[in-house]
């Protein structure tokens, strides 16, 4: 779909710069209705990818020169990922919202 012209005017039409206008606003809205089940899969995912990290790490932490001034606190990185992926889990485990119940409303008012 090319430019439009209209009596020695030349138009580019609305809909090639309106489309991907309201595509982005329609994607930057899509986040705020994701599904419980959609983010537990994906947290389950990234606890997950940092259990795979202690593999890394051990190798890393016997390469590290004893005699160097500053040391990487390896037991810190340690500690820090635990209580990351212990909070994940805490989340994923947690029991879904259910529905509170309330006593019915009186329907009379007048006394």
């Amino acid at each position: 779909m090319g430019p439009t012209r209209l009596v020695g005017i030349t138009t580019v039409p609305a809909l090639p710069i309106f489309f991907p206008a309201c595509l982005g606003l329609l994607l930057l809205g899509l986040p705020a209705f994701a599904d419980n089940d959609a983010e537990r899969t994906a947290l389950a995912r990234l606890e997950h990818e940092l259990e795979t990290l202690e593999p890394l790490i051990r190798p890393a932490e016997s390469q590290g020169d004893p005699d160097a001034r500053n040391h990487f606190r390896y037991d810190w990185l340690r500690q820090d990922l635990e209580r990351v992926r212990r909070g994940i889990e805490e989340h994923i485990d947690a029991p879904r919202a259910e529905p509170r119940s309330f006593p019915p409303l009186r329907d009379d008012y007048r006394q």
